[in-house]
């Protein structure tokens, strides 16, 4: 029987043929009529775009949402998808597996969480980062797109934020924030307190949380025992005469940076568990900094660090660029999921066709 090979061009082709696809010019409606309503007003606002909900689940209230903290059931296999999981949309990496090829400054292991696969959940075929690079672009605005790789050219993993017990959504939110601005992608939440809500934080965080990898645990065990199999040091914020200043440490290696509750700090436990303390120099009447600022402070000099011993933040390798691209563009609007389902499906379709 004779066979043809298809690429993924024509699959889309194929796949789409009920989808608007862009003309030039003027490429306006069928993108305002693909990437919906919300953004008719400003089509190339990125930050409208940023901070627009994606559907449903998504509300004013997104942070609070995310963080409220899961119920043990919630972990159990099985579970429903919780609205945090559902942020990061490519197949993920164990925490124990090897990142190929990859050991970083002092030895310690490169981690990068993604793996190059997509796996629609209505059905169809497994498709790789350059798939979904090449199905959903055509959809996005340019402008937009050139926005989402620079900022991925800017991303890294080699510095990630801990959040320990804060109370104050206002807080974890300006540091998702801070975090997302200066290109610390991967951000880690312990046991937010359910007593206390911080309503209408999008205007703290603009969105930040769409973009950034969250992860939610329970203990400062469960997290710091992760991120050390990630090939992490974990630096605890403490005022002590142990502790180190920060301007003494060499950032170019993996560093988990954790910072403590608004009035209680770190516990006890997360400052034994981690492998050193650190400081930021005051030299006012006070000795504390807010700890969404003391987050942001640590967080830009890190990056500065790395810039001046490294000569760059951003240091992913080119396939992993590619993958946290996809990715991204995954994340950009709930139609792009709804794009690549399909062309998942018309793919697994041509695929038994020619069996």
């Amino acid at each position: 029987m004779a066979t043809r090979t298809l690429s993924v061009s024509s699959l889309a082709s194929t796949a789409f043929a009920s989808f608007p696809r862009p003309r030039r010019p003027p490429p306006a409606p069928p993108l305002l009529r693909l990437l919906g309503p919300r953004l008719r007003a400003s089509p190339l606002s990125t930050s409208s775009a940023a901070a627009a909900p994606d559907g449903d689940d998504d509300g004013v209230d997104t942070v609070e949402q995310l963080l409220l903290p899961r119920p043990p059931s919630a972990s159990a296999p099985g579970a429903p998808r919780g609205r945090i999981d559902r942020l990061m949309k490519l197949q993920r990496r164990a925490d124990g597996d090897a990142v190929p090829g990859s050991v970083g400054p002092g030895g310690r292991r490169r981690w990068f969480p993604y793996l190059d696969a997509f796996r629609p959940a209505a059905g169809g075929a497994e498709l790789s980062s350059r798939e979904v690079v090449e199905v959903l672009e055509p959809y996005i605005l340019e402008a937009r797109r050139d926005r989402i790789r620079r900022a991925v050219d800017n991303r890294s993993y080699a510095v990630c934020l801990v959040v320990e017990g804060l109370s104050d959504f206002g807080n974890v939110s300006a540091a998702f924030r801070s975090a997302d601005a200066l290109g610390v992608q991967s951000v880690h939440v312990i046991s937010c307190d359910r007593s206390k809500r911080y309503r209408d934080n999008r205007h703290v965080s603009m969105g930040a949380e769409k973009w950034l990898d969250i992860e939610i645990w329970n203990s400062p065990a469960e997290c710091f025992g992760a991120l050390k199999k990630r090939g992490y040091r974990i630096a605890t914020t403490c005022l002590g005469t142990d502790s180190v200043c920060v301007y003494d440490m060499d950032w170019s290696q993996p560093t988990a940076i954790v910072v403590g509750n608004e009035l209680r700090g770190i516990s006890d436990d997360a400052l034994e568990l981690s492998d050193l303390h650190c400081s930021v120099p005051m030299k006012g009447m006070v000795d504390s900094f807010n700890v969404s600022v003391a987050a942001g402070i640590l967080m830009h000099h890190a990056v500065c660090d790395r810039v001046s011993r490294l000569g760059h933040h951003g240091d992913l390798l080119p396939e992993e660029n590619r993958i946290l691209l996809a990715e991204f563009y995954l994340r950009h609007r709930e139609s792009t999921s709804t794009i690549l389902h399909e062309y998942a499906k018309r793919k697994a379709e041509n695929f038994l066709a020619r069996l």
